[in-house]
Order: structure tokens, then C-alpha cells, then sequence
């Protein structure tokens, strides 16, 4: 009797500590599944907030308005709806702006005489062409036409060889909203391994560029050891460096490329893919990144969706480029705008 009475009291001791410590294992799961989501349109708030406040500054001390000038070719959906967004958003923090719309069958020379024009228009500040352009114009050289101190894309030829050189210019806006993201989220960078899917000159590239050079200098970096992945990347080269990174940057346009099986934990993900894909239950097109979001969030200590992640924060770095671009802040030679242009 006594031995049963000891065996029952066993048996109920067990299952209590079995219960604690699935209880433990849940709550231990339930802290690794939290992953941080960055609201990017939070973030792009703020900085519109600071926009707004400056520019404002700005005009009380008696300069005129900043405006942006934004050329618009075609009739590409998208591009509208970019550009719709843009316009919005400086009307919003008190940036005067226009959309100057031109036909698909634009020649070259017509979109440049144009450029040329409002590189030379007094009361134009910023200026940019929104991008894809049709495939008769050549966009390396229509990027090359707007003023560098105008450029607030920040594609021209000069401000893409002042940020590889770690010098104040105008860096492009969805490299440098991803910078911030990093940098406001309070991620640290230094000495930090990062992967960069996307070797784009318009996206890729600058963002290794900004999160690899050095902190210390004119245009501070982010000292993070960097490593560029692109199509010709096997998918278990792309693993492997993933998986020892603690920031991965999906920026290659290929959905579902981030697994949650392909990075450590804790790691921050930034997506800063834009794929359009079919709803398989609605049939609809939805908007997804270059991440699994929902697989990689149970793993990740940070990520950004999509939308309403990178994508607020492009545009609120144009606004502030654009404000930079009215305060005439980046002097540059003319002769060296020439020559680089003309290379």
C-alpha cells in the first residue's frame, strides 16, 4: 500500500514537471517566434516629420519653396502609381513639384533636350526621370543627362563614384531608406557579416557599398563585412553565407528566394523585393517580397514587409534629397560634370 501510495505520488510528480516543462518549451518557442516587424511606413513618418520641419525652416528664412521636377514616360501602371506616390508625399512635407508626362514614342534626343532644359530651369531644384524607360532610350544616358546637384535618384555617374569614394552626394533613395531602417531600428553594423541579394547598380550595389565603407569618413558606413550574391549564385552558395549573416538584404526580385531554413536566429532581414504574384485562393495579384515573410518571421529577430516596408522609406529619402538638392549643398565643378557625363 505504502508502495503504491509512493509510485501514484511519483507518477503525479512527473506529470507536473512534464507539464512545466512543455509549458517552458512553448514560451521558449513563443520568444524565438518573435520577431521584430519594422514598419517602414512609421519610419518614413518620422522622417517626413523632419522633412516637414525643415523645409519650413528653410522658407521662414526667406528662400523660396523647394520643387521637384519628375518625368514620366509612358503609361506603365506602376510607374504612375510610383510617381503618384512621390508627388504626394512633397506636397505633404511642403515640397512644390510637377509631373511633367511625355508619350511612349519620345525619341532620345527629345527626353534629353528636356532634361537639359530643366537642368537649367532656376526654379526646378530636384530633378528625376522615373524609371524603366521604353527600350529605344537608353537609360544610363538619360541618368548621366540630369544635373548631378539635381539628381535626387542619385544615378548620375558623379554621385554614384562620390558614395564608392565615401563622399557626401546624393545617395539613392531606396539604399539609403534601407540605411536608415538598419540604423534607426538601432541594428548594429560594425564588424557585423551582411548578405546583399541583388547586385542591381540602383539598389544592390550601393546598399553593400553603404553598409561596407568605413564609418569614419565623409559619408559614413557601416563597417559591415559584406558579401554580394546574384543570379549565377548557386542557391547553396547563397545558404551558406546566409546562414552565418546578421543582416541579409533580399534585394533580387525572385519571390520566396529567403528561406527561413537559409538564415541563423536573431538574424534582421530587410526585403526590399517587389514582385507582383497571383492570390492562389483570389486569383488576384498581391504585392510579396524576395522573403518568405511568414516562415522567416518565426525566426528572424528583425524583418521589413512588404509592403509597407522599404517602400515608404524610398520616398521619404527622396524628399529629403530633394531638400538637399534646394539648398544646393553638393557644389560640384561644371567642367568635371561635363567631362563624367559625357564618359
Amino acid at each position: 500500500m505504502v508502495g503504491r501510495c509512493w509510485r501514484d505520488k511519483h507518477r503525479h510528480t512527473s506529470q507536473i514537471e512534464l507539464r512545466r516543462r512543455l509549458r517552458t518549451g512553448r514560451e521558449q518557442l513563443s520568444l524565438k517566434q518573435a520577431a521584430v516587424v519594422i514598419s517602414g511606413k512609421k519610419l518614413a513618418w518620422q522622417i517626413r516629420e523632419e522633412a516637414r520641419a525643415d523645409v519650413e525652416k528653410w522658407v521662414i528664412a526667406g528662400h523660396k519653396r523647394p520643387h521637384l521636377s519628375v518625368v514620366l514616360v509612358g503609361d506603365n501602371p506602376a510607374s504612375h502609381s510610383y510617381v503618384l506616390n512621390k508627388t504626394r508625399a512633397a506636397a505633404d512635407v511642403g515640397i512644390s513639384s510637377e509631373t511633367i508626362l511625355k508619350h511612349s514614342d519620345i525619341s532620345e534626343e527629345e527626353l534629353l533636350d528636356l532634361i537639359y532644359k530643366l537642368n537649367t530651369d532656376h526654379r526646378v531644384d530636384g530633378l528625376l526621370v522615373q524609371l524603366p524607360l521604353p527600350d529605344h532610350i537608353d537609360e544610363r544616358a538619360i541618368c548621366n543627362a540630369v544635373s548631378p546637384t539635381k539628381d535626387v535618384d542619385g544615378f548620375h555617374v558623379v554621385n554614384v563614384g562620390r558614395m564608392c569614394l565615401d563622399q557626401s552626394a546624393m545617395l539613392p533613395a531606396t539604399p539609403w531608406g534601407v540605411m536608415e531602417i538598419i540604423k534607426r531600428t538601432g541594428i548594429p553594423t560594425l564588424g557585423k557579416n551582411v548578405v546583399v541579394a541583388g547586385r542591381s547598380k540602383n539598389v544592390g550595389m550601393p546598399i553593400a557599398m553603404l553598409l561596407h565603407t568605413d564609418g569614419r569618413h565623409e559619408r559614413p558606413g557601416g563597417d559591415a563585412t559584406v558579401t554580394i550574391s546574384h543570379r549565377y549564385t548557386p542557391k547553396e552558395q547563397l545558404r551558406h553565407h546566409t546562414k552565418i549573416a546578421d543582416i541579409v538584404v533580399a534585394a533580387a526580385g525572385i519571390p520566396n528566394l529567403i528561406t527561413a531554413d537559409m538564415i541563423k536566429e536573431g538574424a534582421a532581414v530587410i526585403d526590399v523585393g517587389i514582385n507582383r504574384v497571383q492570390d492562389p485562393v483570389t486569383g488576384k495579384n498581391r504585392l510579396v517580397g524576395d522573403v518568405d515573410f511568414e516562415g522567416v518571421r518565426q525566426k528572424a529577430g528583425f524583418i521589413t514587409p512588404v509592403p509597407g516596408g522599404v517602400g515608404p522609406m524610398t520616398v521619404a529619402m527622396l524628399m529629403k534629397n530633394t531638400i538637399k538638392a534646394a539648398k544646393n549643398v553638393l557644389l560640384y565643378p561644371p567642367e568635371r560634370i561635363r567631362m563624367a557625363a559625357a564618359s
